[in-house]
């Protein structure tokens, strides 16, 4: 049995980290190590912006961003374009827009992606909320800002199926959006050229 390398305390840090998107073991134990060695100008602020965050975050009940209010400081944003609702997988990709400044109207988060391989239906989804929100007759144009991988796309396709009735404007994303790619990992140029050359399904 290998002998542990540090207390359990410590430990406990490596392997929460670790579940991290992006991080694995070993860059868990180089991050717990930095932050040792700047205990006190980032790993105390750390642990009580994590306490604070865990205690204040919520999911907005409009969109189903995460925010510390509800509704969320974008749904409550009065300047907003109230007409144009943007459809994304997660909130990572609602972040990357806003990020770039691509999107000046509203936002949905459907929570993932229909995959038949995993099992994940309209049900799994926001489905009903979205499609609520577009028939409540302020929209007029739903954006599918979908990632282009076979489920994002199969995706976008069955919300376009479902709101082709309603009399609304269905775009999405243009192919500058790579196949494969997701949004979350683009930088702002691209993201926002994206959404500028969008175009009826």
């Amino acid at each position: 049995m290998r002998t542990p390398l540090t207390g359990p305390e410590i430990q406990r840090l490596i392997d929460l980290l670790g579940k991290l998107p992006g991080l694995g073991p070993r860059s868990a134990r180089r991050a717990v190590l930095h932050l040792v060695k700047k205990k006190e100008s980032l790993l105390q602020p750390l642990a009580e912006a994590m306490v604070d965050a865990a205690e204040k975050a919520v999911i907005c009940d409009t969109c189903g961003n995460v925010d510390t209010r509800d509704p969320c400081t974008i749904c409550a944003d009065t300047r907003r374009n109230n007409t144009s609702l943007c459809v994304v997988e997660d909130v990572g990709d609602l972040w990357a827009l806003e990020r770039a400044g691509a999107h000046k109207g509203r936002y949905h988060v459907l929570g993932g992606t229909l995959s038949a391989l995993d099992g994940i239906g309209p049900e799994d989804l926001h489905m009903g909320k979205l499609i609520e929100r577009a028939a409540a007759g302020e929209i007029t144009e739903v954006i599918l800002a979908m990632n282009a991988t076979v489920d994002g796309q199969t995706t976008a396709h069955y919300i376009t199926d479902k709101l082709s009735g309603i009399g609304l404007t269905i775009t999405r994303l243009a192919h500058g959006v790579p196949v494969g790619g997701e949004l979350d990992y683009l930088d702002d140029g691209t993201l926002s050229a994206a959404m500028k050359s969008r175009r009826p399904v």
